[in-house]
């Protein structure tokens, strides 16, 4: 049986907790409201001095999309860029060309959530043969940079190749401000890679997106911002507009080789894989996107942000009415 001093000291440990719990509830409320935004990102009315990004494509060859079937990447990005009348269309002696790639996340190439490194290398290779002066290859990947670049096999097949990498730090980031953006305002870009091309080619894996519905070309400029660019799932067709809005490159890439058609976008089963054997060069990237829907299994409903981008200019969904080229790799 309790006496009273015992009663007297369970009550004070009592009220103490409960002054800690209080404390504590405040101190994650106020968190949480920190990190919370009312109005989204970009409600700011003040626009910084920011970076301009110059138009990377090539005005006449604006439009155009080859398509090769075959389930050897290096031979479809071969052939496809052969289709399209050889990479020395789009690159020439002294270019400095840009590589955004998806390393998203620490995980092995067979996996199929990051760009494949035996297509980042052939790509690297094929713009150094057509005399480009260097070949930079970056991203900001959601994991640990290191790590990404080195499990994906990103960083070995780049240097390997020629080409050098470039991982995100904060000194190499700048504001931007897309114009006629809502939500791209004073946000921090990945810009110091980008400051000293003139050319640039997005290499995305076609996959699942369980907030988008599908990560392809588009979505692949996520990966050059910086910041809480979570926020910016408050409304991803509309993030990945302005990303279209943002970047004009010279071509995009869709490897739609092996597709990750469910549990996007990091999967981490082989189930979750299908082999659609496909690859998709464009100077457009709505097209390509347009197009990689349909391997993906999607309808162009399904994925809102594929209208909107056409609808702010960023390119033609309608890839049939551009100057398409379908071809196929002999697998002998």
């Amino acid at each position: 049986m309790q006496n009273s001093d015992d009663k007297d000291v369970n009550r004070r440990e009592f009220l103490i907790r409960c002054a800690k719990a209080g404390v504590s509830a405040l101190a994650a409320g106020t968190i949480a409201y920190k990190f919370y935004d009312s109005e989204g990102p970009g409600s700011s009315e003040s626009i910084l001095p920011g970076v301009v990004l110059p138009d990377f494509s090539i005005i006449e060859q604006k439009g155009r999309i080859a398509i090769a079937q075959g389930s050897d990447r290096i031979k479809t990005i071969q052939t496809a860029f052969k289709a399209l009348g050889g990479i020395e269309q789009f690159i020439r002696k002294g270019d400095r060309v840009l590589l955004k790639v998806n390393a998203a996340f620490a995980s092995p190439p067979l996996l199929c959530a990051t760009t494949n490194p035996q297509l980042v290398a052939e790509v690297a290779q094929i713009c150094l043969k057509a005399g480009a002066a260097k070949v930079l290859v970056t991203d900001n990947p959601i994991n640990d940079p290191v790590s990404c670049f080195r499990l994906t096999g990103i960083e070995d097949a780049a240097r390997s190749a020629g080409a050098s990498v470039i991982l995100p730090k904060e000194s190499l980031f700048q504001p931007i401000t897309v114009s006629g953006g809502k939500l791209i305002r004073n946000w921090p870009l990945l810009y110091d890679p980008l400051k000293d091309i003139n050319k640039l080619i997005g290499i995305a894996p076609l996959k699942d997106h369980h907030r988008s519905g599908a990560s392809m070309t588009m979505k692949n400029w996520y990966g050059l911002l910086g910041g809480r660019r979570n926020v910016f799932h408050q409304d991803i067709h509309g993030i990945i507009t302005e990303l279209a809005m943002m970047i004009k490159p010279t071509l995009v890439i869709l490897d739609g080789t092996t597709t990750m058609m469910s549990n996007g976008p990091t999967g981490g089963s082989l189930s979750d894989l299908k082999e659609t054997n496909m690859m998709i060069v464009s100077t457009d990237q709505v097209a390509a996107d347009a197009f990689g829907a349909g391997l993906l299994e999607r309808k162009l409903q399904e994925l809102p942000y594929i209208a909107k981008a056409q609808a702010a200019g960023a390119g033609n969904a309608d890839y049939e009415s551009l100057k398409i080229i379908r071809t196929s790799v002999s697998e002998k």
